[in-house]
């Protein structure tokens, strides 16, 4: 009789930035030969496109099986990585918020023409790619991820599953047979 793989569960409850990706990358890493399949509990308010498209991309090369799993909220970037599942859950009372993209800046700070027209091109970019991989994910033409981006949408979880994000609506975060990490 064969025995019962062990899935790599880990709760990410943080924003997504240098330090969390980091941190979410180099937990898999480190166990990447003893588990066949990876859980991620996700609950993020979101954060840096970089990081979550870096993540996304980590998720999704490794050769593993990812599952992610809604936990509370998953928000902007999150967005993202909760899409590296090519099995995507969330409990019951899940919320999912998907939005434009916004340029930070901090104190007094001025930009030349051309340093403004390389900021823009950037965020039209990352909107571009935010919503190819959004897209690809619930089977939508990216025209229509970035119009829901633009009005910023927020689904619950009947409307998310409707929508392709989520596969699946349930309650029960944990499989048979786990070793748990936490994130955040």
């Amino acid at each position: 009789m064969k025995e019962e793989q062990k899935t790599l569960v880990i709760r990410f409850m943080a924003g997504v930035n240098q330090q969390s990706i980091n941190n979410l990358i180099g937990n898999i890493e480190s166990r990447l030969g003893s588990f066949e399949k990876i859980r991620l509990l996700l609950s993020s308010p979101g954060g840096e496109v970089f990081w979550g498209i870096s993540a996304y991309n980590f998720l999704r090369g490794i050769g593993k099986e990812i599952e992610t799993f809604n936990f509370g909220s998953v928000d902007s970037i999150a967005s993202v990585i909760y899409c590296a599942g090519s099995e995507r859950l969330c409990v019951p009372n899940a919320r999912f918020l998907i939005h434009s993209l916004i340029f930070m800046g901090s104190g007094n700070f001025s930009f030349e023409e051309k340093q403004l027209k390389e900021r823009l091109k950037s965020l039209e970019i990352d909107r571009e790619n935010i919503a190819k991989i959004i897209a690809a994910n619930c089977k939508k033409e990216q025209n229509e991820i970035e119009k829901a981006m633009l009005e910023g949408t927020t689904f619950n979880p009947q409307q998310a599953k409707d929508f392709g994000l989520v596969h699946k609506i349930d309650e029960n975060l944990l499989p048979g047979s786990y070793e748990l990490v936490g994130i955040g």
